[in-house]
């Protein structure tokens, strides 16, 4: 099963309205979100970061970048940002660098910025660098539960 099928499996069995959104392909959050002419701050990116042999999951806007000593006074650990050579085997079904925000798949805690707040909705990839999906933002906090806190820096006022 795909990570894009896993996905539209679990929002079914939750209820939740959701769309499936194909784009040319494009690597970085920023590049999806102006394919999917859809706002930075909407686009959802994964940055991974560890700490000795635990990872974890920061959610960030597509406009900002992750504030490790923020992460890491909210998290009370060392963390480091995480390579994709030391992560990308804990995503078996995803195209490296492009996993979905849900730590719930991969058992793997979730830390998001509580800018994602601004918006009503959020866009996240798929698993591929051509799929994304659009859900609802309170669907996400309900289904998801991460922490939320201030851990990236603003790119814009």
């Amino acid at each position: 099963m795909t990570c894009l099928e896993r996905i539209e499996q679990y929002l079914k069995q939750q209820g939740v309205r959701y769309e499936v959104i194909h784009h040319a392909r494009a690597y970085t959050a920023q590049r999806i979100a102006q394919a999917e002419h859809i706002p930075g701050k909407m686009q959802v990116k994964v940055v991974m970061l560890r700490s000795d042999d635990e990872f974890y999951m920061a959610v960030l806007p597509a406009v900002t970048h992750v504030d490790v000593e923020a992460f890491n006074r909210v998290t009370g650990k060392e963390c480091h940002l995480a390579s994709e050579s030391e992560f990308k085997d804990l995503f078996p079904d995803c195209e490296t660098g492009a996993m979905p925000p849900l730590g719930s798949f991969y058992m793997l805690p979730i830390y998001a910025d509580d800018m994602l707040e601004e918006d009503d909705e959020i866009v996240f990839q798929a698993g591929t660098h051509t799929e994304s999906v659009k859900i609802a933002w309170d669907d996400y906090l309900r289904l998801e539960r991460p922490f939320l806190a201030q851990i990236s820096h603003r790119a814009y006022a």
